[in-house]
């Protein structure tokens, strides 16, 4: 499997059947260099973790343009199919999971954030309650903790799907900063590997993940540029 970071919080995952991406902000992501087509390049699924606009990104374009089904929480997921009739969504909430012929097995779990999509009239949408997403594809169970900061139960996160591979934000103001983020790493979850992002994006965010990665423990620390690929 390979996993592509395409900045901020956007992710290419890549195995041997499919390939999903989450969260695909992009368009106006500065850390982005590539094209939609390429993004989009054998993608059959779309999984987003709330509805924030950098977050939420190319979704609608990104469905038109490959035919992937939405994964999402049901609040934002109906927002999709109201503008999209012919669009493939997949709504649910945590505790549900969704599971394909492909192999993959998408849960929803939560997160402390907000999520609301701003139109462009500046009216807003409810998304519905902010998640992380648990993907398991090809023997992985990858962990993307979402916008979120540090909570308890991740504990249970853990010990209920057993991820090996975490990508965790670690931007600050928004999300966790590398202090908060390498606790949550540290003191919750047996992560054999872990990518930081939600950062370096725009100024308000931290700029590096060193402190990040030299406070992780046990986990082995990837951190791709933008735009790169790592084997997992």
């Amino acid at each position: 499997m390979k996993i592509q970071w395409l900045g901020h919080s956007a992710f290419k995952i890549i195995g041997e059947k499919t390939s999903v991406l989450i969260d695909p902000f992009l368009t106006d992501n500065p850390k982005f260099t590539g094209t939609l087509e390429q993004a989009g390049d054998g993608v059959s699924h779309i999984l987003l973790t709330h509805a924030h606009n950098d977050h939420f990104g190319d979704t609608i374009e990104l469905i038109k343009q490959t035919g992937a089904t939405l994964v999402a929480m049901v609040e934002l997921a109906n927002h999709v199919k109201a503008s999209l009739p012919d669009a493939n969504v997949v709504g649910l909430n945590f505790g549900g999971s969704y599971e394909t012929e492909d192999g993959l097995l998408v849960s929803l779990v939560p997160a402390w954030h907000s999520s609301t999509l701003t139109q462009p009239d500046g009216s807003t949408v409810y998304g519905g309650l902010p998640a992380g997403i648990v993907l398991g594809m090809d023997g992985h169970s990858i962990y993307h903790m979402g916008d979120t900061t540090v909570f308890s139960d991740m504990a249970l996160i853990n010990e209920l799907y057993d991820p090996d591979i975490g990508l965790v934000p670690i931007g600050g103001h928004f999300t966790m900063d590398a202090k908060m983020a390498a606790m949550a790493v540290n003191r919750y979850f047996n992560f054999l590997t872990v990518i930081p992002c939600h950062y370096m994006t725009f100024p308000l965010l931290a700029q590096s993940a060193d402190a990040f990665a030299e406070a992780i423990e046990t986990a082995e620390v990837l951190t791709p540029m933008p735009m790169e690929e790592v084997e997992v």
